[in-house]
């Protein structure tokens, strides 16, 4: 999971790009760089870390014109991270490319292959994203009519993109001397949206991977872009947009939905939070059936993305709703951190339990989804020492028992708590006297219920149906030995690692 930013303006583009990033952190934390064009001349600066820490004045300074895209970095199943791939990445033929790419391609290792021994073209890291920048590159040159490139020959090379590449991409790039170019596969997997802003000059774009981004930079949301479609602005200000793809099939990534996106923004024409508070509608019901519903005094988020699904709940439940763990921001991530000592340390330190809110009660935790069950576990045994009578757990979500292929960065299959154990199993292993899981037709229902054109889902970290249809028992095994070590949760909205796990 990565976060993508580009635009076309009409005075210094740095600042807009730094910013648009910064509303982005919580989607890549690992590096971040962006690139701006000056005429036919790219600057670019990209660094590990933060993006308040990567960019100092001496470098904004440097990311002088009027045009740029940017990049924060969450690396995804199965790439090792290393300053190289850091994005954008570049390329001085044919004629000048930078891209940034959120997403994951499943087909890469057989791109890099053609790429080598067919098409003559070198890939110099471990990166899709890189693979897919080559194969732009080369479907831009053989579209291009006498070496020169308009909106047609830019949108057939993203047609032959779209033919050649599998899996997830949302795309922005930069052509030398041409405009900003940002494109989503054809089944819309990985969030973009696009805004615009009037200006005495002129119209100015901006493309992002999500709402936030956008609106907070004082852009208004135009639309999402559409699966397979490319939006073109040349850097006069004119945009084009064509759908490219020969088929589309519009299956968003649900877990988006979930925790990976921000509240406040909408998605595919779904609210974050609306599809947030109809979760914890959804999990109520469910939870209204059981008899020990009765038993309940307090229902209590892990902070911070399921807040909305524990007020909802509490509210249609008539239950009492409070705050019981205070959260440190300023604690080190638990999933980069090696061994399980080092994890539980730093949850220890990152939540701290109120103790009046547990002492002597019926506990139900709601949190926004369980995918290893290590840090589950701790919440559950926090609740216990702070004086809780039973703790019942809640997900938001389904059972996680399939890995992701599709850029988001989740643990083996054998190493997700709910994979080969039932919902008592789980419960066990958590240390919760009761589990509560939601339906997946629940939470399919929740996000539909923010956009009810929203017919279908990507969601097989859930159901282990990969949409795009050529992923297979093969693949999942290469992508589980090419796994790094010490890697194991999902980036999580408002770097709130610790909830789910």
């Amino acid at each position: 999971m990565c976060g993508i930013v580009g635009v076309v303006s009409r005075t210094p583009v740095n600042q807009l790009l730094y910013d648009g990033l910064m509303l982005l952190q919580h989607r890549g934390q690992d590096a971040a760089g962006i690139v701006t064009s000056e005429g036919n001349v790219f600057h670019m600066y990209k660094s590990s870390g933060y993006v308040r820490d990567v960019f100092r004045t001496r470098n904004m300074r440097e990311l002088t014109g009027t045009a740029g895209i940017g990049h924060c970095r969450y690396p995804t199943a199965g790439s090792a991270y290393s300053d190289l791939e850091s994005q954008p990445f570049y390329v001085n033929a044919p004629f000048g490319i930078t891209l940034g790419h959120n997403g994951n391609l499943t087909n890469s290792e057989a791109l890099k292959r053609e790429l080598f021994q067919l098409d003559f073209r070198h890939v110099n890291t471990n990166s899709d994203s890189e693979v897919l920048l080559n194969v732009l590159a080369l479907e831009l040159e053989r579209a291009a009519q006498h070496h020169r490139l308009d909106p047609d020959a830019i949108f057939r090379a993203v047609a032959g993109v779209h033919r050649r590449c599998r899996g997830a991409y949302a795309i922005v790039a930069m052509i030398a001397g041409c405009g900003l170019l940002a494109f989503r596969d054809p089944y819309g997997i990985r969030p973009l949206v696009v805004g615009r802003s009037e200006t005495p000059a002129g119209p100015e774009y901006m493309v992002a991977s999500e709402s936030v981004a956008v609106e907070a930079c004082g852009f208004a949301v135009l639309r999402d872009v559409a699966p397979g479609e490319a939006i073109f602005v040349d850097f006069a200000g004119r945009m084009h947009a064509r759908a490219c793809a020969e088929s589309v099939r519009h299956t968003p990534c649900i877990f988006e939905y979930v925790y990976l996106a921000r509240p406040d923004s909408v998605i595919d024409g779904a609210s974050v939070y609306e599809s947030r508070i109809h979760m914890g509608a959804e999990l109520a019901r469910r939870i209204h059936a059981m008899p020990e519903a009765g038993d309940i005094d307090v229902v209590i988020p892990i902070p911070d993305s399921s807040r909305p699904s524990a007020m909802q709940l509490a509210n249609d439940l008539a239950l009492t709703y409070r705050e019981g763990f205070v959260k440190s921001r300023y604690v080190g991530r638990t999933f980069i951190m090696p061994g399980q000592a080092m994890r539980k340390k730093s949850v220890r330190q990152k939540l701290n339990p109120i103790g009046m809110e547990f002492a002597g009660k019926v506990v139900l935790l709601v949190d926004d989804s369980i995918v290893r069950g290590t840090t589950s576990r701790e919440i559950v045994q926090m609740a216990r020492d702070a004086g809780a009578r039973k703790v019942y757990f809640a997900s938001a979500s389904p059972p996680v028992r399939y890995p992701n292929v599709y850029g988001i960065d989740m643990p083996t299959q054998k190493e997700l708590v709910a994979h080969g154990r039932s919902e008592a199993e789980v419960a066990r292993e958590i240390g919760a006297d009761l589990l509560i899981y939601q339906g997946l037709d629940a939470l399919k229902a929740a996000v539909r219920a923010a956009n009810p054109r929203l017919t279908e889902f990507e969601a097989s970290c859930f159901d282990g149906r990969y949409v795009t249809g050529d992923v297979t028992a093969d693949y999942l095994a290469q992508l589980a030995g090419d796994r790094p070590a010490g890697r194991g949760e999902p980036q999580r909205e408002d770097d709130r690692v610790v909830a789910g796990d």
